[in-house]
């Protein structure tokens, strides 16, 4: 279906008005008058885009400014901005490759971290027997923090079962955890330890719940200072440092957003017994369902929900989001609706 306005709590397709469960604006940042009057004062400061090489003899203050409170935040030594999450994937990729390195991935991996030359983590539920070997080698390692039809952060326990002659670089893509998973900008990656590796980075679209159009790579200080000086990223347009204003402007508004999402979820959440169809969690805006009848049955009750066929999935996927946006009777809408289709 297609639409003549961004897709909010609410769409309207042919004329009539359909509540809206769909799309990645977790915190509904995207059409928050706050943020987009920050967005507004960040366009008349740095214009609408800045076509330049981040290498260029004149540089912009805004990027280092709002670089240095990401990598606060988050909770690495640095991180460097790009103008998608994707690109993000694959400037920490190629460079890795360089090195030398082996590449496996975990399970259903976003392919903006899935090299050509990646070998599976597991094989028949086990661990890769080359991953077991006494091998002394570099690996890395990709995985998504939080996998699509998965409500539940990724459990890194495995990396303890690797051999300890790997030196591993472990990659994990934080875009549908980074602002709703832990604590404020946290996310997944803080909260990752093991003593095998050699070292960890974050890639992540910023587009999700944070509604900055661009892209964000975190690490250790020698790996982004590398990176920095990569061809395609010294060759590739930036970020808007519009977004990057806005973004160091708008701390209270994300807190705001984040504490409004909790409370959605405990009123839809509240009294929800749903069959196995389907999949959630109560700290997580994101509900699953593999029965296929799903869509074309809130379709009838006016609820538009996500559904496509996903590139690393066999089947079309059912996604229910909940934002910061939705109203109590929006939730009570589609809570009623479940538990009638249940």
């Amino acid at each position: 279906m297609i639409i003549d306005g961004f897709p909010d709590r609410e769409i309207t397709v042919n004329g009539k008005p359909f509540l809206y469960f769909g799309g990645t604006s977790y915190l509904g940042l995207a059409t928050n008058p706050n943020f987009q009057n920050n967005l507004i004062s960040g366009i008349k400061t740095w214009g609408t885009a800045y076509g330049s090489s981040r290498n260029a003899n004149v540089k912009l203050s805004i990027y280092n400014r709002a670089e240095q409170l990401f990598s606060e935040l988050i909770g690495a030594e640095a991180s460097v901005t790009c103008s998608s999450g994707t690109l993000a994937g694959k400037l920490v990729l190629e460079y890795l490759y360089k090195s030398e390195n082996s590449f496996y991935h975990y399970p259903k991996t976003h392919p903006a971290i899935l090299h050509s030359n990646s070998l599976p983590v597991f094989i028949d539920g086990r661990l890769h027997p080359n991953l077991l070997n006494n091998i002394t080698e570099n690996i890395v390692i990709t995985a998504d923090a939080l996998l699509g039809l998965e409500v539940e952060p990724t459990s890194f326990e495995f990396l303890n079962g690797i051999s300890s002659t790997k030196r591993i670089t472990l990659v994990v893509d934080e875009s549908h955890s980074l602002g709703i998973v832990g604590n404020f900008m946290e996310g997944v990656f803080s909260s990752i330890s093991n003593e095998n590796l050699f070292q960890k980075i974050m890639v992540s679209s910023l587009g999700k719940a944070l509604g900055i159009s661009g892209g964000l790579v975190a690490g250790d200080n020698h790996f982004i200072d590398a990176l920095k000086n990569e061809p395609d990223f010294i060759s590739s347009s930036s970020i808007s440092p519009a977004y990057l204003q806005a973004f160091i402007l708008s701390q209270d508004v994300i807190k705001l957003q984040q504490k409004k999402l909790q409370e959605n979820l405990r009123v839809l959440f509240d009294g929800l017994q749903l069959n196995s169809d389907f999949k959630f969690s109560k700290n997580y805006p994101v509900i699953y369902s593999k029965n296929e009848k799903t869509y074309n049955y809130l379709l009838e009750k006016e609820i538009v929900i996500t559904n496509f066929k996903y590139p690393t999935y066999k089947t079309a996927m059912n996604r229910m989001v909940i934002t910061s946006n939705h109203t109590k009777n929006d939730l009570d809408t589609l809570k009623q609706a479940l538990l009638a289709f249940n």
